[in-house]
């Protein structure tokens, strides 16, 4: 379904635009690390990707780094976040996916400011095919055809593109009209006692119509219970990501699905 073939990049990692203020983070004044929590294909019983998830350098929560962030350092945040992300999942010989986390406000030119990362693949060995863009959670987003025209760019460099919270803001369906992304993540809150919640069936049982129809890959993450798991299993849900399943590893990443998965 993958929409780029690995081949597309090649000329952007010799080429990519740079410009003066894409740097690798060492300007940051704060350290941070990451924990990676596996996404799996429940009907393959494989790991599909594994997201990177902020973390402090000794494992603290993600609070802890990211009340750090400040309008004058965010740019050079997102872009070590980026380089950070790609390096210690090389070191860790990642085989799966991987999702990043990014901030579209941090960006005012995708095809200069994505220079870094491609760097960083190139520099490090990891594959540009198997990144996943994911929009990050909580981020506030003001123009979403700011955002679809940040993906697109993106998308034609050769990376696969996520929409998270999907169902929440400005992650809808008018920013879905506008593009439509390699992989859509349900919102946390559509999960939350699905079998429980009739109208919540509903709206991801069309959502994975909707998905189908437009050859997008659909994940539920926030699955904590076999109750949700079973419910979203049956709603035709194969992509999940959440305690029930793994929960997320500093500084480590799992190569097989664990054996506790619910058959």
């Amino acid at each position: 379904m993958e929409r780029n073939a690995a081949g597309k990049h090649a000329l952007h990692l010799e080429t990519a635009p740079t410009c003066r203020i894409c740097k690798d983070g060492q300007e940051l004044d704060f350290a941070f690390s990451y924990a990676f929590q596996p996404i799996i294909d429940i009907a393959s019983r494989q790991i599909f990707a594994h997201e990177a998830l902020i973390r402090g350098p000794a494992g603290e929560g993600a609070l802890t780094v990211l009340q750090q962030v400040t309008d004058a350092n965010r740019y050079r945040f997102d872009q070590a976040c980026r380089v950070k992300a790609i390096r210690t999942a090389a070191r860790l010989g990642m085989q799966s996916r991987l999702s990043i986390n990014f901030l579209p406000n941090a960006i005012y030119r995708p095809e200069v400011c994505i220079s870094t990362t491609l760097q960083a693949a190139r520099e490090f060995g990891f594959p540009v095919e198997n990144i996943v863009f994911e929009t990050v959670e909580g981020e506030q987003i003001a123009d979403g055809k700011w955002l679809a025209e940040v993906f697109r760019e993106y998308q034609r460099i050769g990376f696969l593109t996520a929409i998270d919270d999907f169902g929440a803001g400005y992650a809808g369906l008018n920013l879905l009209a506008d593009f439509q992304p390699d992989i859509i993540k349900l919102d946390m809150a559509l999960v939350r006692n699905v079998q429980q919640r009739r109208p919540s069936q509903v709206i991801i049982r069309s959502v994975a119509d909707i998905c189908r129809e437009l050859d997008i890959r659909l994940i539920a993450e926030g699955v904590e219970t076999e109750d949700e798991y079973r419910c979203l299993q049956d709603l035709g849900i194969s992509l999940m990501q959440g305690y029930l399943l793994a929960r997320p590893l500093f500084e480590h990443c799992m190569q097989h699905v664990p054996p506790h998965l619910p058959a």
